[in-house]
């Protein structure tokens, strides 16, 4: 697969430290990238809890997915929840979720929401489907659950991926929703003309620097940081005239807000 191995956690948490050391980068999210996997987000947070904030995958459809929050929330390693709902095939606006949002509210969890076009890299490696019903990332269906909870923030990752206009819409409408820029951002290719300084105007325009969340979605090693993404975005931010408020806010001081340092 070309991935190096990844060895104990506890490696593997030294060893983004020293890439993010390596990029001038300060803080950045880890994401459980399966369920079940969360003490390995939460080993790493208590090993460098200055430099990461943990998140973890959330299935809450799963018959145990009351349990399996009330052990996060008590490992207190966690400052988000993640939801794939194409992936593990519910439908956003009900009680299932408004649950999710009840623990969120009470343990001050930001809840990520995936939505639109989803990918899972070592599936497309292996040649294996990926059968998710894409219906089901719909980011309106996300603005009407996230407005009954205005103390919850609620991130939209990759500009909504594919429902670029959809995510406006619901970011528009619901104060606490925040777009994430990361990735490659190649669902624009489904919308003819579109460019990534496009995006970057219209989501300055609408939503404003104060909830757009700078990030890559780094993953393995030995590719690490993706700098070429980072790249692309500060010149996505200079061909729109981005000024260095908006930039401050979207490179660093949105995520400060929002994931306050533990120690």
């Amino acid at each position: 697969m070309g991935w190096d191995d990844p060895g104990t956690v506890e490696a593997l948490a030294d060893r983004w430290v020293q890439e993010l050391d390596r990029h001038g980068v300060g803080r950045a999210v880890l994401i459980a990238s399966a369920p079940g996997d969360e003490s390995s987000v939460a080993t790493a947070v208590a090993r460098h809890p200055s430099r990461f904030v943990g998140f973890f995958m959330h299935n809450a459809a799963a018959p145990d997915a009351a349990d399996v929050r009330a052990r996060c929330r008590s490992s207190n390693a966690f400052q988000g929840i993640c939801l794939f709902p194409a992936m593990h095939g519910y439908v956003l606006d009900t009680r299932t979720v408004r649950d999710v949002f009840d623990d969120a509210a009470a343990a001050r969890w930001a809840v990520f929401v995936h939505c639109g076009v989803l990918t899972v890299g070592i599936r497309r490696k292996l040649n294996l489907p990926s059968r998710f019903d894409l219906r089901l990332g719909d980011p309106l269906a996300v603005a009407r659950v996230a407005l009954e909870y205005p103390s919850v923030p609620v991130i939209i990752p990759h500009f909504g991926a594919g429902f670029f206009r959809e995510a406006l819409m619901a970011a528009d409408q619901c104060p606490t929703i925040h777009l994430d820029t990361s990735s490659s951002n190649s669902w624009i290719k489904y919308v003819p003309g579109l460019t990534l300084d496009a995006v970057f105007r219209q989501s300055l325009a609408v939503v404003g620097a104060s909830r757009l969340l700078f990030g890559t979605d780094s993953s393995f090693f030995p590719r690490g940081w993706q700098a070429a993404i980072a790249d692309a975005q500060r010149g996505a931010l200079d061909a729109v005239g981005a000024d260095a408020a908006a930039r401050e806010q979207i490179f660093g001081a949105n995520f400060d807000r929002l994931f306050r340092p533990t120690i």
